[in-house]
């Protein structure tokens, strides 16, 4: 049976980047792969999947929370990489998790596990109860060299811990975090804000 697979980072850890080159390799290699992205996010135009590196691949299919997954469309593929899986619904997950043993096809999914107030997404949420294979795409704290784990959102120059959890076209406002500089970001937020953060 195939696996599972969530490999999740902060804010500008190079997810994409490594879901396009795997998408690469497979292709190098005459194999095929299926591209999924949530159609929510278009900050590169609908259908592109592009690294903050400026590589791109066009997805070969857009989802929404309720898309039915149609598996006979799978047959023949090698492999499927989803990008930014944080914003698919559970549903969505569930059907890839039932592709790679009905299909016996490897799902590969990319994406942040936390948003910015520490929560898990619910796609993320999701990957983390049904994956086989989860491994992190490593990257440093905007602040100091500590591995980053958190993403930090920055407004005029502060830490915010509210406001919605989905904000595309925004990555300037989002910074790779360690939890020490994380909460040394937050803890000048007034205390009501911080009571609703928890």
């Amino acid at each position: 049976m195939a696996k599972l697979y969530f490999r999740h980072g902060t804010v500008g850890s190079a997810k994409t980047l490594n879901l396009l080159a795997v998408a690469h390799n497979y292709r190098q290699q005459g194999k095929e792969v299926f591209l999924i992205k949530p159609e929510l996010d278009h900050r590169f135009g609908k259908e592109n999947i592009r690294s903050r590196a400026g590589l791109e691949m066009t997805a070969d299919l857009l989802v929404q929370v309720d898309t039915k997954l149609e598996f006979s469309s799978f047959v023949g593929i090698s492999c499927i990489l989803v990008d930014e899986s944080q914003f698919l619904s559970s549903y969505l997950i569930d059907q890839l998790r039932d592709i790679t043993f009905k299909v016996d096809i490897p799902v590969i999914c990319y994406g942040l596990r936390t948003d910015f107030k520490s929560k898990l997404f619910e796609g993320s949420k999701r990957l983390m109860e049904l994956a086989d294979s989860i491994e992190e795409i490593k990257s440093t704290c905007y602040f100091c060299n500590k591995k980053g784990i958190l993403n930090l959102k920055h407004v005029n120059g502060k830490a915010a811990v509210t406001g919605p959890s989905i904000q595309l076209g925004a990555e300037e406002l989002y910074y790779p975090v360690c939890y020490k500089c994380y909460r040394e970001q937050i803890s000048g937020i007034k205390d009501k804000e911080l009571a609703g953060h928890k």
